[in-house]
């Protein structure tokens, strides 16, 4: 068997139209702010393409950047002055806070106005999302819901294993696929590092979404054949390249689909975001 490999990009390009065809249906122009503390690299990168893609699907981005050292009290400060911005629809902070910042994660996400949540991740919206009730989900999980359904990849019913218990994925992503309606509805089995027999759970999953962190978590023989194997993971290797957590090359040859890295989960994320933005403004 060789697996239906999902392009990821097309997906979210897609996405992408879509939202853009409803903000210039809307006639107007949702105001995004991703709040970034410290000048991570990484993030400063990350921050950039969020910004760039929001901008090509016309949205208005702001920029607010606070030095590393910035105390929590001044990061929620400029958290409460986006809140009350009427042409500011979505909030988010890059993470995570850089090492030498004082501020709790936490804390800073409280001060977020749920209705300008679009990263999903407020007690607010986290408790939502658990009770089943309307509120904005994380982008990353969002994505993966998006997959499933636009490969039309059967969940109904399905025994799903989702491997890694973070906030921004695991275990949002386990509750999304458990509730009840159309591409939910799945028996899910939440897998992490105290997992004591990884291989037995992955052995009966009809679809496996891997977001472990760690490279090869997931080989061909842990696979069910004709599985949906979704490959959240990015692990930079020393040569530069980046790999996810499943050993692709042989879960191919065993799965029914499977997603690359990159090129496979990893765009669905930014797509999904200015999907919640634009939904936050009422587009």
């Amino acid at each position: 068997m060789s697996a239906q490999v999902i392009d990821g990009r097309a997906i979210a390009a897609q996405v992408r139209r879509e939202v853009t065809e409803r903000v210039a249906r809307a006639g107007a122009r949702p105001g995004f702010v991703d709040l970034l503390v410290g000048d991570d690299p990484a993030s400063v990168q990350y921050v950039g393409m969020k910004n760039r893609a929001a901008e090509r699907a016309g949205m208005v981005w702001f920029d607010r950047r606070l030095p590393a050292t910035a105390t929590e009290a001044e990061i929620i400060d400029a958290i409460e002055t986006m809140n009350r911005d009427p042409a500011i629809h979505g909030v988010l902070v890059q993470l995570p806070l850089p090492k030498e910042s004082p501020a709790k994660a936490f804390t800073v996400l409280s001060a977020i106005d749920p209705a300008k949540d679009v990263d999903g991740l407020t007690p607010t919206s986290q408790g939502c999302l658990a009770m089943s009730e309307p509120g904005f989900a994380p982008a990353t999980p969002l994505g993966v819901v998006e997959l499933l359904r636009r490969c039309e990849i059967p969940v109904d019913g399905k025994d799903v294993v989702v491997i890694g218990r973070s906030l921004l994925l695991g275990r949002p992503l386990s509750i999304m696929l458990s509730q009840k309606g159309a591409g939910a509805n799945a028996t899910v089995t939440l897998c992490h590092t105290g997992t004591v027999d990884l291989a037995a759970h992955v052995a009966t999953a009809d679809i496996v979404v891997a977001c472990a962190g760690r490279p090869h978590t997931v080989t061909a023989e842990m696979v069910k054949p004709g599985a949906a194997v979704i490959d959240c993971g990015t692990n930079p290797l020393p040569d530069g390249t980046t790999v996810g957590d499943v050993d692709f090359d042989e879960v191919a040859e065993v799965a029914g689909w499977i997603t690359p890295v990159p090129g496979g989960a990893g765009p669905m994320t930014i797509a999904m975001l200015l999907h919640n933005v634009a939904t936050a403004a009422g587009c």
